[in-house]
């Protein structure tokens, strides 16, 4: 036999033990689980109103704020940009203390705009938010 042979003969009883690899992987895989920070999201709580509750009288301890379907913020029966919320809501939650904020929101209003409220009002002290859907 020639030379050339006897090296495919050795080569088809070579073996590659794949053990210490998968060790290795598992041990790698097991650090990074345990090293894993787990962030807990910041949220809102929103409450939302029965559908069969009417409005009452304390509707004019209430702020009320009409969100459109293309994000338009009313307030009063104005348009309001949503960086003047704020000073919108503190002057009103100065004249009631006890003020609850609604939302409306029509159905394709998107949520930053919902977040953006929601934020405004936290800022002025307003810790009462009610959203309600409008179609």
């Amino acid at each position: 036999m020639t030379t050339y042979t006897k090296e495919l003969e050795n080569d088809e009883n070579a073996k590659i033990d794949l053990t210490p690899m998968l060790d290795v992987v598992f041990i790698m895989l097991i650090f990074f689980i345990v090293t894993a920070s787990f962030i807990r999201e910041a949220s809102i709580t929103l409450e939302r109103p029965e559908q069969s509750q009417s409005p009452s009288q304390t509707d004019q301890e209430n702020i009320i704020v009409n969100l459109m379907a293309d994000n338009q913020i009313f307030l009063e029966g104005r348009r309001i940009d949503h960086r003047s919320l704020r000073a919108y809501f503190e002057r009103l939650k100065a004249k009631n203390n006890e003020a609850t904020l609604i939302i409306n929101a029509q159905n394709n209003s998107k949520t930053y705009a919902i977040a953006q409220i929601s934020d405004a009002a936290l800022q002025a002290g307003i810790v009462r938010i009610t959203l309600a859907n409008v179609d």
